[in-house]
């Protein structure tokens, strides 16, 4: 993912951080698959089948993992600018 602005990072951790928790509402955790397809995180069949419902906990799961990872990218990238 190529993290576009450090908005980008603020609302990808925040919504993580929700998600993670289990006070995201269904917006808010469309909004962050949504988010990881946009920047080629998950793959486009991943993302669909978050949207028709089909494995949604095993994929968000992942997403979370992946947007995990990015954000350690995010902050190691930035820590050594």
């Amino acid at each position: 993912m190529v993290v576009q602005s450090d908005s980008d990072v603020h609302r990808l951790l925040d919504l993580n951080q929700k998600i993670k928790s289990g006070t995201a509402s269904k917006a808010e955790k469309d909004a962050y698959m949504k988010m990881l397809r946009q920047q080629g995180s998950i793959t486009e069949k991943q993302y669909n089948d978050y949207i028709q419902g089909r494995n949604v906990e095993d994929i968000v799961s992942a997403a979370l993992i992946i947007g995990g990872i990015l954000l350690l990218g995010y902050l190691l990238t930035r820590g050594s600018d």
